[in-house]
């Protein structure tokens, strides 16, 4: 062992992701995360006091991954019903890639997921948080005619729900998945579009 090596939490997260996707989560234990480090399992707990806080961690790391992306979006120039649209495709677009092209890896998450109930429930609240600035922002520019943003936020999130959460994801094969996208999106924004002046 080479108790020299240089541990971060981020490195430590990295190898983690590799033990769970080459073991799975039922088998993948701190020891191997330990062994593939080249470190003692009291190492790692030195940076994760426990099985439980590291696969938390490991469940935040890849939700992030999803929400920081989304994040841009919100920060664009561009018009708010330009970037209502563009975010709720991008958030679409991460969860079913990520089902599609990996999905012993991505039961491994959604098991991870519902573990970590504050971690998911932080993700969600970030994600709603987005949502409302991308509304206040379509507010304040006469885009949009909206009288509570946060609710409304919410219930988008809530409305596009088949599209994004796990427990859909068998649906995410559809071929007619894009059509009923572009018809949710066009509804959503045709309610909260503001009066045209005459």
């Amino acid at each position: 062992m080479n108790e020299n090596v240089v541990l971060t939490p981020e490195r430590i997260l990295e190898v983690t992701e590799d033990v769970l996707r080459r073991y799975g989560l039922a088998k993948a234990t701190v020891v191997d995360v330990a062994r593939a480090l080249d470190v003692s399992h009291g190492s790692v707990y030195r940076h994760f006091p426990s099985k439980a806080s590291l696969r938390e961690a490991v469940a935040k790391r890849w939700l992030e991954r999803v929400s920081a992306p989304l994040a841009k979006i919100v920060e664009g120039s561009e018009p708010a019903p330009v970037k209502v649209d563009r975010w709720l495709r991008a958030l679409f677009a991460a969860k079913q890639k990520r089902y599609l092209e990996d999905p012993e890896m991505f039961a491994t998450y959604l098991t991870l997921a519902q573990e970590a109930c504050k971690t998911v429930n932080g993700h969600k609240a970030c994600l709603t948080d987005q949502l409302a600035l991308i509304l206040s922002d379509g507010v304040n520019q006469g885009d949009f005619q909206i009288a509570d943003v946060d609710a409304t936020a919410r219930a988008i999130f809530d409305a596009v729900t088949r599209f994004h959460h796990p427990a859909h994801a068998d649906e995410w094969k559809d071929p007619q998945l894009p059509a009923r996208i572009d018809s949710l999106i066009a509804l959503l924004l045709r309610g909260i579009e503001a009066p045209r002046q005459r």
